[in-house]
């Protein structure tokens, strides 16, 4: 990779953030599914949009990848990425098709709360095979990208699921990753936001989840994972 030594490369930690966020809340979704009441279709319909909200931004979040990561890698990475980027991409179809049967029982649960336990199990599969991802991605793929991937390139992440998000929605999704986000990251996932933004993000963002979690978890304060959970 041809580079001048001013260039800055990829700041990776905003990518620690959110699988902390998508850890978290994929991990008490199944258990708040099974928690509905056969034919509760009001409450059905809670838990349902914030399932749906959360596969919306895993898919945004791997298509991102897909589209700006692993061709960077793959290019750039030699015999480091040969056999890590084939993996990630493996990955990525075993969670497509995870999310493809989540969304696919959403709709008729939210409309009627019944057959919650097929919801549920979808849930849990994909769940289970995004922290499988998640951690070898961390092991593996965000160390090299600290090496071959520039600061500009690493943004167009971002920018992708930031493009393809309802902006009504961008607010709750940034306090649901504030949560738990690091005081230092969110300064500098937000350093280049237009300034209204800078300003009323810390403050809106997380208030926004707060009475968000209070209705969908029944806590203000959901259960924190840290960063050491997988």
């Amino acid at each position: 990779m041809n580079q001048t030594h001013q260039e800055a490369m990829a700041d990776v930690r905003d990518m620690y953030m959110v699988h902390i966020m998508f850890r978290r809340e994929l991990g008490l979704l199944p258990q708040l599914v099974r928690d509905v009441r056969p034919d509760d279709a009001k409450r059905a319909e809670v838990v349902g949009a914030h399932a749906a909200l959360l596969c919306q931004q895993l898919h945004l979040h791997h298509e991102g990848e897909d589209l700006f990561l692993w061709p960077l890698l793959a290019e750039r990475g030699g015999a480091e990425a040969a056999t890590v980027v084939p993996a990630m991409q493996a990955q990525h179809h075993a969670i497509e098709q995870a999310y493809e049967a989540v969304v696919a029982l959403l709709p008729a649960w939210r409309r009627t709360g019944h057959d919650g336990a097929a919801v549920a199990d979808a849930v849990e599969q994909l769940r289970t095979v995004a922290a499988e991802h998640m951690a070898l991605e961390e092991a593996e793929i965000l160390p090299m990208a600290q090496r071959y991937v520039t600061a500009a390139e690493w943004a167009k992440l971002g920018e992708h699921g930031l493009n393809d998000t309802p902006k009504k929605d961008l607010p709750l999704i940034f306090g649901m990753a504030m949560y738990e986000g690091d005081a230092a990251v969110i300064k500098a996932v937000l350093a280049h936001a237009p300034l209204p933004a800078r300003l009323l993000m810390p403050i809106v963002g997380p208030r926004l989840y707060r009475t968000y979690a209070k209705r969908v978890h029944g806590t203000a304060t959901p259960p924190r994972i840290g960063a050491n959970a997988s």
